[in-house]
């Protein structure tokens, strides 16, 4: 039995979330440094480096099928960094991740027959209203660049579901995150220029790539071994407070009384609605 199998599956996940939030708030203070497009590609190359000698994808015989879903897969996973970095970069990070959360929350429930989720939906849109009634207001790009998030969260859940019943384990993650590294690249490239030969910024983008994507998929997919889905879905809820804690500790970001408030009724909303049997894949 390795080390990761005798740690109980929910401090697995709730480890995954803390790492994921984290590497987001070093991300976010590395901006003073570089964009926010160095730091995608940074990550998402890190990533695709790991996965790929990991997994070791079998690329001969794939039908052209194959190949489509994982380009769709890779097209959201640089879609949904891209947009989340930019809101990390124009308003607070956990008002940045409970707008990127609607995603997933709209995953599960337009998958959902049952009337009682259309409450999780009215809560979770009180949370959006809040947000507009909130005197100190937020960056309306920002804002947008979340909403933008979410949509390729939601695309990334149903495209993955597609993905791993076309490429073995994590094959097809590896090669959707090599995809995403050559859409990411050239923005990537232009924007960071010569800073990305800066050891600052290197040692900065591997931190953020192992803490925000290889460590917590490992940790993810080790406890989704002995964790039914439905708990994991739940505890995935917690991502928008985790990631205001872990902007309020690293950051100094301190969310107003309507943000929090908006921000608890879109994690209930979560919580509600991933108590189904069928949960809500991590992005």
């Amino acid at each position: 039995m390795s080390l990761l199998e005798r740690v109980p599956p929910v401090w697995l996940v709730l480890t995954a979330i803390v790492s994921l939030q984290v590497g987001a708030a070093i991300a976010k203070d590395g901006f003073a440094l570089v964009g926010p497009l160095v730091f995608v590609l940074l990550r998402l190359a890190t990533s695709a480096v790991v996965l790929l000698a990991v997994a070791g994808p079998r690329l001969t015989g794939r039908h052209r099928g194959d190949w489509l879903v994982v380009l769709g897969y890779g097209v959201c996973l640089a879609g949904m960094n891209v947009a989340i970095y930019q809101a990390f970069a124009r308003i607070p990070l956990g008002m940045a991740v409970t707008i990127e959360f609607l995603g997933p929350l709209a995953v599960a429930v337009l998958g959902s027959r049952r009337p009682r989720d259309l409450v999780w939906v009215g809560l979770a849109g009180v949370g959006v209203a809040l947000l507009g009634f909130d005197p100190t207001g937020l960056d309306p790009v920002g804002v947008g660049f979340a909403v933008l998030a979410a949509l390729f969260w939601a695309g990334y859940i149903l495209l993955g579901a597609r993905t791993a019943r076309r490429w073995e384990g994590v094959s097809g993650l590896a090669v959707a995150s090599l995809f995403g590294v050559l859409l990411a690249g050239a923005p990537g490239l232009l924007e960071g220029g010569a800073l990305l030969l800066d050891p600052r910024v290197l040692a900065l983008g591997l931190a953020v790539g192992v803490l925000s994507s290889v460590l917590p998929y490992s940790l993810e997919l080790t406890a989704l071994r002995r964790m039914p889905p439905r708990v994991f879905g739940v505890l995935m809820s917690l991502e928008p407070a985790a990631a205001a804690l872990a902007a309020l500790v690293l950051l100094g970001e301190r969310l107003t009384g309507a943000q929090w408030l908006a921000l608890g009724c879109v994690v209930v909303a979560s919580v509600g609605a991933t108590r189904a049997p069928r949960a809500v894949p991590d992005g």
